[in-house]
């Protein structure tokens, strides 16, 4: 007598919906049993999530033909990451908010350390995962985030220009026609117009300054009515509070009447860090905003309603003004960070400190996204298949954000409930080692 497959259990049940869901997102029949399979790969164990180790854990016996199904699926098959971003939203974002509110939009990048030269978007360029300049290719993500738990929901390869104004390199990375080369900045601030095209719910957004620092950036917010706390670089201008620049100048009665800001040496806008060498040690107040593994975290901060310098002289009217927040630890000999908000003028110090600090979350998504999901591991060379890849990472911890949040939270890959062949003793799944950083 043969023994009983035992009956799956209820968070295997709640995969299996959860993946109908997605795979009436990828819009053929075809794709669900591949999908499942996929996406169960991602949370099952293992030290590498490339398609040929997850298909020799998942089908040890015929690891050939699962090999191919996963391969098309990542590679080839034209579904859209958008239309399964949204699935995965709409599930795992319904669950966020049983726990609380929406509190912030974050915006972020990440780099994926990668040799040679002919994956697709690879050039020498800042890797933030190794901290330095190294050949890597970085993507540009939008995530959401309550007090709790935060997710990823839309994500795109930045194409640095030298992939951009490149046909064959284009061609044989099958880069769509429709993407330009476009900055980081110009990559967010797309992903932002369509979260509100989908009507995600309005929270302000956060990033760090290589995107607060760019006043167009900043503009296309505003245009979006959207709040914000952005991280400034030092050198930024502002003008300090009972300042501004200069009227247009008297009209001569020849010609056309000025109409632009002005600036001289004696009246000129200061940048943010002498700004804040301006102040005095009671400016700063201590704020502490939220619990570390070591305690809870605090440094020193403080605030000035501030309008920003960048390029007024060609404008009529002057910046609206903004908060400026500073923070100077005890132990420094300077200021350290500086942002940028337009929040309400009776916004609280600690709110605009919260705020400015919940950035954090996303490294926490991103150390899980790449360390147990396998996030950097698809070896494929295309644009498809990268954005595939990373899709279905997103969708399966998608899974698991919304299993800790109405069900376990201790879910995370390994201890998800799904059914894996037993392989033998034996057993070495094919592909190459992770990479260490």
């Amino acid at each position: 007598m043969s023994a009983q497959t035992p009956a799956p259990g209820q968070q295997e049940k709640r995969f299996a919906a959860y993946m109908e869901g997605l795979a009436k997102a990828a819009g053929h029949v075809d794709r669900t049993v591949p999908l499942k399979a996929y996406c169960a790969g991602l949370l099952l164990p293992g030290e590498r999530k490339s398609v040929e180790p997850m298909a020799a854990r998942l089908a040890p016996d015929n690891v050939r033909r699962m090999h191919q199904s996963l391969h098309h699926l990542v590679a080839d098959a034209p579904w859209s990451d958008e239309a399964i971003l949204e699935q995965v939203r709409s599930h795992a974002v319904t669950a966020m908010k049983e726990q609380g509110p929406l509190l912030a939009w974050i915006i972020d990048d990440t780099g994926f350390p990668k040799k040679g030269a002919h994956s697709v978007g690879v050039t020498r360029q800042y890797c933030g995962q190794v901290g330095k300049q190294e050949n890597c290719r970085v993507a540009v993500s939008l995530s959401v985030t309550t007090n709790s738990a935060s997710l990823p929901i839309a994500f795109r390869l930045y194409l640095p220009e030298v992939w951009a104004n490149d046909a064959r390199r284009r061609k044989q990375a099958g880069i769509p026609e429709s993407i330009p080369f476009e900055t980081k900045p110009q990559i967010a601030l797309q992903q932002i117009r369509q979260a509100v095209r989908n009507e995600v719910t309005r929270a302000p957004v956060l990033a760090d300054a290589a995107y607060g620092n760019d006043a167009g950036f900043r503009a296309g917010l505003e245009e979006l009515k959207l709040s914000y706390v952005v991280g400034v670089q030092s050198s930024t201008t502002v003008w300090p509070p009972g300042t501004a620049p200069l009227k247009a100048k008297r009209w001569s009665g020849q010609g056309r009447p000025p109409s632009r800001l002005r600036r001289d040496a004696q009246h000129a806008p200061l940048s943010v860090k002498e700004l804040a060498l301006c102040l005095t040690a009671q400016d700063f107040h201590r704020v502490s905003w939220r619990q570390g593994s070591k305690g809870k975290l605090r440094s020193r901060f403080a605030t000035i309603r501030v309008r920003p310098a960048h390029r007024d002289y060609w404008r009529q009217t002057e910046h609206k003004e903004l908060w400026l927040l500073i923070e100077w630890p005890q132990d420094e000999q300077e200021p350290t960070k500086y942002w940028l908000a337009n929040l309400a003028p009776q916004t609280s110090l600690k709110s605009l400190v919260f705020l400015a600090k919940l950035r954090w979350r996303i490294e926490r998504d991103y150390e899980e996204l790449k360390q147990e999901l396998g996030l950097g591991h698809y070896e494929g060379r295309g644009w498809r298949g990268f954005h595939h890849h990373a899709t279905l990472c997103i969708a399966a911890y998608g899974f698991l954000v919304a299993e800790r949040c109405l069900f376990s939270p201790s879910a995370r890959v390994g201890h998800v409930q799904l059914p894996a062949p037993k392989l033998p003793p034996d057993f070495q799944p094919r592909g190459r080692p992770a990479r260490t950083a």
